[in-house]
């Protein structure tokens, strides 16, 4: 009998040969997109000479929950839920615990994770058309960054290898 890491498959007419490295470069998002959550993105503040304070997904998502339960709601979701439950996802199918067929699904959640990029850019814009604010872009902008186009990429790859093994 051949379990799970022998990429035997569970799910029949489907069987799935992803690359150790691939799937051990999906599960490394998993500890990396909390790094970044906590990471600084950026540095504000009304005027250089009085210090900037370092804004994080997560200090700017405990902002937002005190103004905006609604919008706080709607950025979770988009922000830490889409991009972490896509890279489980991806990670269940090339450990072939799920069935390849969720990967639309994944893929959908996929482009709602973009969605915070977008408005992450959008701020910096917004504070940056503001003469008196200064906006400067911190390490952890450009790591979430690239665990979501990481996730974007192993996504994709997974996809090959999904079709590949259903010819």
């Amino acid at each position: 009998m051949t379990g799970p890491a022998e990429n035997s498959t569970n799910f029949p007419g489907h069987r799935l040969k992803s690359p150790l490295p691939l799937r051990l470069a999906t599960l490394s998002l998993l500890i990396l997109y909390p790094v970044a959550w906590f990471a600084p993105l950026m540095r504000a503040g009304l005027l250089p000479i009085f210090g900037l304070s370092e804004i994080s997904v997560i200090t700017g998502l405990q902002s937002l929950w005190a103004s905006d339960v609604a919008l706080a709601l709607i950025v979770t979701a988009f922000a830490l839920f889409a991009p972490y439950l896509k890279t489980i996802g991806t990670a269940l199918i090339q450990w072939n615990l799920l069935d390849p067929r969720a990967q639309p699904a994944l893929h959908i959640l996929g482009k709602l994770a973009m969605a915070d990029i977008f408005l992450i850019a959008l701020y910096i814009t917004l504070a940056k058309g503001i003469s008196y604010a200064t906006i400067e872009a911190a390490w952890g902008l450009y790591l979430f960054t690239a665990c979501i186009l990481a996730s974007i990429a192993l996504g994709l790859l997974t996809e090959r290898q999904i079709r590949k093994a259903t010819r």
